[in-house]
């Protein structure tokens, strides 16, 4: 497409779905969404190559919604399948968002739970359904889903569903749905099974393929620091304030549970005006903390991606990223709130085990190694809770298994996390010490009883 769609104005989007966008803060379509959008607002079906953390989610949710318009009927009229539970939560924030404006209805459908709640939003009537594939031919089988107005069909991350063996039940799922319909399937990677698969269900389809890339200003200095848990990220929040020169700071979380944590830890400090904002503020709140902050009133924000975008404050010396995002290409938009009007900045990652992963594959996005500084001795390296740790363990298997399905998964009680930070090690060495020296002790007290016994 060409430069005209700069902005999302440039799509044909109606006023509702224009002012969620911008209400999420976002200003320029990413590669991906500049491509797809509008050829799935022309009704094609698309085959999408995208990566995560392209933005390919908003690709194909927007001119969804664009099509659904608003609610109407009992039965869905569009139906997003992805892989995974997590996923399906994913897509479904994003639904929700784009959606805040209109009166469309959603449900997502998932396994982890039984389908009792699923089933009676259902019977209240939706427009857009988000689903597992195993979830909704299961709640189908039970006569709660009437797929005959289904005029929309999303597959996201096709590859990942042949990877988990889903081909079957999307099959099914086909069978199933009106013939009539503009499919959309998104998918990391391109090879012979996605190639054979396309020509199956889609019809005439426009491909359209992005390699993100993305590159940071060089008046940004980036550094990142290893850190095992979240009480630990909090005390060297505390500690990047008493040392360093913060003269006004952005701090990123990717929930608004983060952000409201990290709010009232720093609230309760001395560190100047804080103030928090997120989806769950209204657009008042938001936009008079924004000024508050542009004006110097207020020394820090604590943010989530809400704010990545299109704010323009040029005396930001510090970003702070106390979780990595998960889109990665909003990386360089949050960092980028510093280091503007060739002025200098600095940008700070705290990284935990499981966002390793993410962030080694910003620093691909960006090509460069972000440098990695140590925490400091006078900061308290907090051991991590045990199920904080089995979560990070659980992520990153979940990661590694999503790249490659052979990995069966690394992490046990007497294993170190896969590319586990330092003080984890530590710990776990501590333990281990733990355990050899009692057992030494106990081989010790063995060898002297028997030599006690032989000597009589």
């Amino acid at each position: 497409m060409s430069n005209e769609a700069s902005t999302f104005e440039a799509f044909k989007l109606n006023r509702q779905l224009l002012n969620a966008v911008a209400d999420a803060g976002y200003v320029h379509p990413t590669p991906i969404q500049e491509k797809a959008i509008p050829l799935a607002l022309a009704g094609h079906d698309v085959l999408g190559i995208a990566q995560t953390g392209t933005g390919k989610t908003a690709a194909y949710v927007l001119p969804l919604l664009m099509k659904v318009k608003y609610a109407q009927g009992d039965h869905a009229r569009a139906v997003i399948l992805a892989p995974t539970r997590e996923l399906v939560m994913q897509i479904e924030e994003v639904v929700l968002q784009m959606a805040a404006n209109t009166d469309l209805r959603m449900v997502a459908l998932y396994g982890g739970l039984g389908p009792k709640t699923q089933i009676e939003i259902l019977e209240k009537g939706v427009d857009i359904i988000v689903s597992t594939p195993g979830r909704f031919l299961d709640i189908y089988r039970k006569g709660k889903i009437l797929t005959k107005e289904i005029k929309t069909l999303v597959l996201d991350e096709a590859d990942k569903m042949m990877d988990m063996g889903f081909m079957p039940q999307i099959r099914s799922i086909l069978e199933i749905i009106p013939v009539k319909r503009q499919n959309l399937l998104f998918s990391a990677t391109f090879g012979e099974r996605i190639d054979r698969f396309a020509a199956e269900f889609l019809e005439f389809p426009e491909r359209v393929e992005v390699t993100p890339q993305a590159t940071t200003a060089e008046t940004i200095g980036q550094i990142k620091y290893l850190v095992p848990n979240i009480r630990t990220k909090l005390n060297l929040l505390a500690q990047l304030f008493k040392n360093e020169e913060v003269n006004r700071a952005i701090i990123f979380t990717r929930s608004r549970r983060n952000a409201e944590e990290v709010f009232t830890f720093l609230n309760n400090r001395n560190f100047g005006q804080v103030r928090v904002i997120h989806a769950n503020k209204g657009q008042n709140t938001r936009i008079n903390s924004i000024e508050d902050f542009k004006g110097g009133e207020v020394r820090i924000l604590v943010a989530t991606d809400v704010a990545s975008r299109g704010l323009d404050v040029t005396m930001v010396s510090h970003v702070i990223n106390f979780d990595v995002p998960l889109i990665y290409e909003d990386y360089v938009h949050r960092i980028g709130r510093t280091g503007r009007a060739e002025k200098e900045g600095k940008a700070i990652s705290f990284v935990n085990p499981a966002e390793t992963y993410h962030f080694e594959k910003i620093e691909e996005i960006i090509r460069m190694k972000v440098d990695e500084s140590q925490i400091p001795d006078d900061v308290d390296v907090t051991v991590t809770p045990y199920e904080e740790k089995q979560a990070y363990a659980r992520e990153l298997d979940r990661l590694l298994q999503r790249d490659n399905p052979d990995y069966k998964g690394a992490f046990h009680e007497k294993k170190a996390l896969p590319n586990a930070h330092p003080h984890q090690e530590k710990e776990v060495e501590k333990k281990r010490g733990n355990k050899n020296s009692k057992a030494k002790t106990n081989r010790n007290q063995m060898k002297t009883k028997h030599q006690k016994n032989k000597g009589k």
